[in-house]
C-alpha cells in the first residue's frame, strides 16, 4: 500500500504525520488489496482568523475508488471523521461482493 500525505497551504508536523500512518495501517485489516492511498490536508477560509481544517481521503483498490472529504476545527478531527466514513465505504463494497 502506498501512502501519499499532501498539505495544501501549510506545512504538517511530525506528530499529525504519524497519527496519519498509524490510522491508515488499520485500512489493511478490511482490504488487503489497497494499491494506493491519497490525504489531502488544507486549509479552507484562509481570509479569516478562524480557519477550518479538511482532510480527503482517496483510497485506489483494483476496479474501485472510494473518496470521503470531512471538514472541522482540527485536522485530527477531520481526519478521523474521514477515515470513518472510508472504512463504512470498503466495509459496504466488501458486503455487496460476498453477497
Amino acid at each position: 500500500m502506498n501512502v501519499n500525505i499532501q498539505s495544501v497551504h501549510f506545512d504538517a508536523d511530525s506528530k499529525l504525520i504519524g497519527y496519519i500512518h498509524r490510522k491508515l495501517e488499520k485500512l489493511t485489516n478490511f482490504s488487503d488489496r489497497i494499491i494506493q492511498v491519497h490525504v489531502f490536508l488544507k486549509l479552507d477560509n484562509v481570509v479569516h482568523a478562524i480557519k477550518d481544517k479538511i482532510a480527503e481521503i482517496r483510497v485506489h483498490i483494483p476496479r474501485h475508488h472510494f473518496f470521503v472529504k470531512s471538514t472541522s476545527k482540527s485536522f485530527q478531527e477531520s481526519f478521523d471523521d474521514a477515515f470513518d466514513s472510508m472504512l463504512t465505504q470498503i466495509k459496504k463494497k466488501k458486503e455487496r461482493k460476498a453477497a
